[in-house]
């Protein structure tokens, strides 16, 4: 049974419909690729119609036997249950053969090599546990939009990506499966700024910058901004009231009869 069209069809819908990167798209894909070679070589020919969860048991059972890690089997079968729903979405299956497909369990490991779950993510109270300087740690809100956006990463990307030694718990992965370096993070902003067609100069601290400088012309209480930043004093804190006065200011001067030159 010839799969490449459906497997070209997938590949466009993860690129077009999930705007996945390259090397996700190529992780999904290897994953239908090992289904089919198992098909193949028990002289199995089958349409994606015709996989039945037996079939998918006793390909997973092979997986198995390989002695592949229980992480790298719930990959594979995470990448095949993406390849059903979009089966089911063009109206190749009428029927989903991984609904009741489980996953292998996966051993908790020890505290100081976290779970993949990702330990400082609260998303489900909004909020995500940060280490500033001197490694002090504190809780951050965050909106709906980042967590959206941080679970759409973490189920469609992050679970392909094999982690490197010790960074298990770390959510942004580069290509080595390390977390991304400051100047990384820079280049990335630089990128997604020219792309973007903003003209200003905007580094990773302008984030940081502009969030408390909207909060304070919101009228935000400065203890709370003072501690979402994590400034030790308050008077640290106090110079973005300067920029609040200054904005404060030039409303009055171009907008209040008053005030008008």
């Amino acid at each position: 049974m010839n799969w490449a069209p459906y497997k070209k069809g997938f590949k466009a819908f993860l690129q077009l419909e999930k705007s996945l990167s390259a090397h996700s798209v190529e992780a999904y894909l290897r994953d239908i690729d090992k289904l089919t070679n198992y098909l193949e070589s028990n002289e199995e020919s089958l349409s994606p119609a015709d996989i039945s969860l037996q079939h998918l048991q006793s390909f997973m059972q092979c997986i198995g036997e390989m002695e592949m890690a229980p992480t790298s089997q719930a990959r594979i079968i995470s990448g095949i249950k993406s390849f059903f729903k979009y089966c089911l979405l063009e109206q190749i299956c009428t029927v989903n053969p991984t609904t009741l497909l489980p996953s292998p369990k996966t051993r908790r490991k020890l505290p100081d090599v976290l779970s993949f779950e990702i330990s400082c993510l609260y998303l489900d109270v909004g909020f995500i546990r940060v280490i500033g300087k001197g490694d002090k740690e504190r809780l951050i809100p965050i909106g709906a939009d980042a967590i959206k956006f941080i679970k759409i990463y973490k189920d469609t990307i992050r679970i392909h990506q094999s982690p490197a030694k010790n960074c298990e718990d770390i959510l942004f992965l580069n290509n080595r499966g390390k977390g991304l370096s400051r100047v990384m993070i820079f280049y990335i902003i630089k990128d997604l700024i020219l792309k973007s067609g903003i003209k200003k100069s905007i580094s990773p601290h302008s984030f940081r910058h502009s969030f408390a400088t909207h909060l304070v012309e919101g009228g935000a209480d400065l203890r709370a901004v003072q501690e979402m930043l994590g400034h030790e004093s308050i008077t640290t804190t106090e110079i973005y009231t300067h920029i609040n006065r200054e904005y404060l200011r030039d409303t009055l001067d171009r907008f209040h009869p008053a005030f008008k030159k």
